[in-house]
């Protein structure tokens, strides 16, 4: 059962950051697009350069594309869990300590999801492991092309 379960890992992890991927960058779309009802529930967006709200909706936007196209995982992850490690303690946790009293329980499960991936990379399906593959084949075809001397 164990062996059926760590192969099929890379497949989990990938599924994984797409779906986390694809839910961070909304909250960026809501803010910075108005999608999805916008930051005002109308449609709205936050003001351009507004602090923090236009900064963390553009990390939010870019980091959640980047992690679920895979491309640059681990930097677009860490710089997004720091956004919300920012988030958690700048807005959330003055109101009140736990994540369930301060209405942080997002801005923690997606620090610690993208803090994740910093450490796990993009899994299966990924654009990282893809570019990875080509590189080492160019790589591989150099080396044959080398000529060997005596």
């Amino acid at each position: 059962m164990t062996g059926r379960l760590n192969s099929a890992q890379p497949y989990a992890l990938g599924m994984f950051r797409i779906v986390v991927g694809l839910l961070f960058a909304c909250h960026g779309a809501v803010s910075l697009l108005g999608l999805l009802g916008g930051a005002d529930g109308n449609g709205g967006t936050v003001e351009t350069g507004a602090w923090p709200g236009w900064y963390a909706g553009l990390i939010e936007l870019v980091g959640g594309t980047l992690v679920l196209l895979g491309l640059g995982t681990r930097a677009a992850a860490f710089v997004s869990s720091g956004a919300m490690a920012y988030a958690y303690f700048k807005v959330h946790q003055p109101q009140a300590l736990w994540p369930m009293e301060n209405n942080g329980e997002g801005a923690a499960l997606y620090c610690w999801a993208m803090f994740l991936l910093v450490f796990t990379g993009s899994g299966a399906f990924g654009l990282d492991r893809l570019f990875a593959r080509h590189s080492s084949a160019d790589g591989e075809r150099r080396t044959e092309r080398t000529p060997v001397t005596a």
